[in-house]
């Protein structure tokens, strides 16, 4: 990886900064997580994605936001206690952040600068379901909710964006996965 987006610095859970750099040659799924949210058992599916590729190349790499309805209220430590013991997650996890707004980190906007739209499913009844509960985003490019999935290719170009409520297993992701690998 020696794209631009790559040198963006951000510091992991416990504190130690980094960068995408750290996983050049990687395929990395990035990845908006929160402990209280209502989409939080994916990740059960994160874990098994991260297994299923990670020997082929795979990183998926959590950012603990409380941007949704205040989902993600923990200390890093809470959230990384909580996150092994409840999910067993063993991928790399990074500092809680900001994902949406004026504090957004530097590394959101440029996901969001290269891949402004996600894919979608059909009907868009998540994102109808958000905004009948007066939860929407105002900005259509905003991360939507929890548990938005990037996807960024070995040489650090961001090749997928998916909403929320697209499952990590499902086969729009792993077949952009495994086309990355």
């Amino acid at each position: 990886m020696s794209n631009a987006i790559t040198q963006i610095p951000f510091n992991k859970i416990d504190g130690t900064p980094t960068s995408l750099e750290e996983f050049s040659g990687s395929v990395v799924l990035i990845v908006n997580v929160a402990s209280k949210c209502g989409l939080t058992p994916q990740y059960e599916q994160l874990v098994e994605l991260y297994h299923q590729y990670k020997d082929k190349g795979l990183v998926v790499l959590g950012f603990p936001a409380n941007n949704f309805a205040a989902q993600e209220p923990g200390s890093n430590g809470e959230i990384a206690t909580f996150c092994s013991a409840t999910y067993g997650v063993d991928f790399p996890m990074a500092e809680k952040i900001s994902v949406n707004g004026d504090d957004r980190h530097p590394l959101y906007q440029a996901l969001i600068d290269a891949k402004p739209h996600a894919l979608r499913n059909a009907g868009m009844s998540f994102e109808k379901r958000l905004k009948e509960k007066g939860l929407g985003v105002e900005n259509e490019t905003d991360v939507t909710w929890n548990f938005e999935k990037f996807l960024v290719s070995r040489d650090g170009e961001v090749i997928g964006r998916f909403a929320p409520d697209i499952v990590p297993t499902d086969e729009r992701v792993t077949s952009e996965i495994e086309k990355a690998l």
